[in-house]
């Protein structure tokens, strides 16, 4: 059994879950971080001295960094599939998971942190309106990669796709002008579909600080 800490809340332990349950594994869940606390206690810093969520425990190994567990899943569990078997495949999703993370996610994530995380008397309009205008022109490139193909390695849905499935969904809960993509949201219902995503990625994005702060205690 693997066990997992991290807040349902958070969008690291999401991918992390998202993972656990597309390759149908018997894991644990620790809800740590956030309003849970926890994460300078000790035992959890000797699992990861950063006090960031998300860890796991799979038998011997211990890790922490959602990305490299992700794939670590993928190759342990779920070669082939999560992670595909091609190099050339396996190179894309390489790819744009990395991509994802570095030039996604951050501008995503100032917008979150601006229109949810913090008091609305805090927010900083300029940094929120300056990441959308940037975003419109970086998923330009993914709607041209999935012009191409159905998912970011080709044919087959991988951890390749786990990254910005976690970002879009909480990007399309966000009060900000998004972009025409029409192939990324071709990309996103297909997402919608797997039973995993529904259940780890497809939760309430809060609509303010207050309101936030209730529900991740709520969800755990």
């Amino acid at each position: 059994m693997i066990e997992v800490w991290g807040r349902r809340s958070s969008i690291n332990v999401q991918k992390v879950m998202w993972a656990v349950g597309e390759l149908g594994l018997d894991y644990r869940r620790h809800s740590v971080g956030g309003s849970f606390g926890g994460t300078r206690d000790p035992a959890f810093l000797a699992l990861n001295p950063n006090g960031l969520v998300p860890v796991i425990r799979d038998g011997e190994v211990v890790m922490f960094e959602s990305n490299a567990i992700v794939r670590y899943l993928g190759a342990r569990h779920g070669e082939g599939g999560l992670r595909p078997a091609s190099p050339q495949a396996l190179a894309a999703a390489e790819q744009w998971m990395d991509w994802q993370q570095t030039t996604v996610a951050p501008l995503i994530g100032t917008i979150f942190m601006n229109k949810v995380r913090k008091p609305a008397a805090e927010c900083d309009h300029r940094a929120v309106e300056t990441a959308a205008a940037k975003l419109h022109g970086v998923l330009a490139i993914a709607d041209a990669a999935l012009g191409r193909s159905a998912w970011f390695a080709g044919d087959s849905f991988s951890f390749g796709d786990i990254v910005l499935g976690c970002f879009m969904w909480r990007y399309a809960g966000l009060d900000v002008a998004k972009p025409k993509m029409p192939n990324v949201l071709r990309w996103f219902d297909a997402l919608k579909e797997r039973a995993a995503y529904r259940d780890w990625v497809m939760v309430p994005v809060g609509a303010n600080f207050m309101e936030w702060n209730r529900y991740e205690r709520d969800l755990g």
